[in-house]
């Protein structure tokens, strides 16, 4: 029947014979795009493991790469690439998030829906902090592997990334399974500590919870609206510092510009990225790496604005 659509259609020109081959590819209509995240790295066949597994599932999936580049055991930053991510994407999409450093034990499996109608598949030790906090969770799931695990797989303890995460997700992203068929719910999630922006007695108080790791910039998780208190203007100076575990790392004084090329080079900025957070730069350097300064829940910063 398909060779006949497509023998019909010859006629009318290359693009609706390759408009038919796509849909005799029978690709199904709940068929969503499945994101992989993890700490493997690309050096060995651990991801395409993975893929090899969601493709057996579903040959109609796409499948898509968020990154493979996390630091290795960091649950920080797989939430905070999630965090970075996610909403980015349509609606119904299904991330694979896989850095999991208690891998074997006895941590849950979960999915998570949030209220933005997106699904994340993990080990539930943190990573989902952010993103949770950002989107909201209309329900968590935990995964029962009884059902949601790779044929005789069971004595397999390390790598749940293959057997219960990439066979998971794809059974969800496929329509395979509904999401109330992963397994049971789950009331609460694990979450990492961290500080909340907020302002406070004249201060805007946050996490870095990232680098623009590219250039060194330094990233807050202060908003715009969290930051419109301080109500700063083009070309106030503030004075910015920041802490790690409460001791005071760099203190110094710049202006709030829009972007880099507003001030001269090596000199130092406040402006907002690409996520609409405010965020610390030195023009044409690297203001991490000359400060000295990290990431992760740990440290903190304070913005007040000075007085003209």
């Amino acid at each position: 029947m398909c060779n006949k659509r497509l023998f019909g259609l010859a006629a009318a020109g290359m693009l609706i014979i390759a408009i038919g081959i796509s849909g005799c590819a029978g690709t199904p209509r709940n068929s969503r795009p499945l994101v992989f995240q993890t700490d493997f790295g690309l050096k060995d066949g651990a991801v395409s493991a993975m893929k090899g597994v969601a493709f057996t599932q579903s040959s109609a999936i796409p499948l898509y790469d968020l990154t493979h580049e996390i630091p290795a055991y960091s649950i920080w930053d797989a939430a905070y690439r999630l965090f970075q991510t996610v909403e980015y994407w349509p609606a119904g999409t299904v991330f694979v998030s896989v850095v999991d450093p208690g891998v074997g034990t006895d941590r849950d499996s979960v999915v998570l829906k949030t209220k933005t109608g997106h699904y994340i598949v993990t080990p539930d030790n943190g990573t989902l902090t952010l993103v949770a906090d950002r989107l909201g969770i209309a329900e968590v799931r935990l995964i029962d592997e009884a059902v949601n695990r790779r044929k005789n797989s069971e004595k397999s303890y390390t790598f749940h990334g293959r057997d219960v995460y990439a066979f998971t997700g794809a059974r969800l992203a496929g329509g395979i399974i509904s999401f109330e068929q992963v397994g049971p719910a789950k009331k609460e999630i694990v979450r990492l500590p961290y500080e909340k922006p907020r302002f406070d007695k004249g201060a805007l108080l946050g996490t870095i919870p990232a680098l623009d790791i590219q250039y060194g910039n330094v990233w807050t998780n202060i908003s715009r609206e969290t930051a419109d208190a301080l109500k700063l203007a083009v070309n106030d100076i503030v004075q910015v510092t920041v802490f790690n575990n409460g001791k005071q790392v760099y203190t110094g004084s710049m202006p709030y510009v829009n972007s880099f090329g507003d001030v001269p080079d090596g000199k130092p900025l406040l402006y907002y990225n690409s996520l609409d957070c405010l965020s610390m730069a030195l023009n044409m350097d690297n203001f991490a790496s000359v400060h000295k300064i990290e990431y992760g829940g740990e440290w903190t910063v304070k913005i007040t604005k000075i007085t003209k």
